[in-house]
């Protein structure tokens, strides 16, 4: 379970940091906007210059904090050992695009992530003594964009576009409706309440063939030229830095479908898929985290 956090406050692997806790923060850097790249290309014989995109670099945490235990400097260096513990995990720092959440409180604000690796974590000795160790961290997020604390998941059977259907005796004309007159209910639909792109994992629960996965308003699809048996699945993770298809034996599954181009934009708008399956059993789970620019 996470740790619930109060305003000025992070959660650093299960450690709290910052207002009220045992590690003030004297100040924070790079919570704003992150760094851009691109290049400005001077236009010959006219004035000004021609813009590159601007693509976001990664954004670099730097932490200026300390560790405060006044007359106890042995509790002071189990927190500075328990900090090192953090930094050291190897299933973030030995995997490729491993990442570590970080959790962060500000005031009106709901508690927001970032995935992020460290890149220091150092300290000052001389004044452990008086319970006080000077600590500088820095930490770096590959993925810039903050995500909400909570993570929504969907699940939709195979051949479900609404809620509702066909009612029987058929009589022209005929209509297909949703199980509510508003349409609430409508089991595509997914909600992302944050202000920019956020991207899902999917899953796909066998027995189906040739699965496709729809996002109705971009149309942007993903293709698996694959054949799932009962109790096998395949999870295309579409999320900056993390972007794999993999099967539940390990193994991986190419696609002609760009998965950078899969998203769920701010607002509601709907998802659905098709494929073989003549049991009817066979499902797609849509996990995401409501995507922001700002804390």
């Amino acid at each position: 379970m996470s740790l619930e956090l109060k305003d000025f406050q992070l959660d650093f692997g299960g450690l709290l940091l910052g207002h009220g806790t045992q590690v003030p923060i004297a100040e924070i850097e790079g919570l704003a906007r992150p760094g851009v790249r691109g290049e400005l290309v001077e236009r010959p014989g006219a004035d000004g210059a021609w813009a590159s995109p601007d693509w976001y670099e990664a954004r670099t945490l730097r932490i200026d904090c300390g560790i405060k235990t006044p007359g106890d400097p042995a509790a002071g260096r189990q927190i500075l050992a328990a900090l090192q513990k953090v930094a050291d995990r190897a299933e973030v720092r030995t995997v490729a695009g491993a990442t570590m959440p970080l959790r962060i409180k500000w005031p009106g604000s709901p508690t927001r992530v970032l995935g992020v690796r460290v890149r220091k974590l150092d300290s000052s000795w001389n004044k452990a003594a008086f319970g006080w160790i000077p600590l500088d961290i820095e930490l770096v997020a590959p993925d810039p964009r903050f995500y909400s604390d909570t993570e929504q998941q969907t699940e939709l059977r195979l051949g479900w576009l609404s809620g509702g259907g066909f009612t029987a005796p058929v009589q022209a004309p005929i209509k297909v409706t949703s199980a509510s007159p508003s349409g609430q209910q409508r089991p595509g639909w997914v909600t992302n309440t944050g202000t920019t792109d956020a991207y899902p994992v999917l899953t796909v629960y066998g027995p189906v063939a040739n699965p496709q996965v729809r996002h109705v308003e971009t149309a942007r699809a993903v293709d698996l030229q694959i054949t799932l048996g009962a109790g096998e699945w395949v999870r295309i993770d579409t999320r900056p830095g993390q972007r794999t298809v993999t099967r539940n034996n390990g193994g991986t599954v190419a696609i002609t479908s760009p998965l950078e181009d899969f998203l769920i934009p701010p607002g509601r708008s709907e998802i659905r898929w098709s494929g073989s399956d003549p049991t009817a059993t066979a499902r797609l789970t849509v996990t995401w985290r409501d995507a922001h620019t700002a804390l």
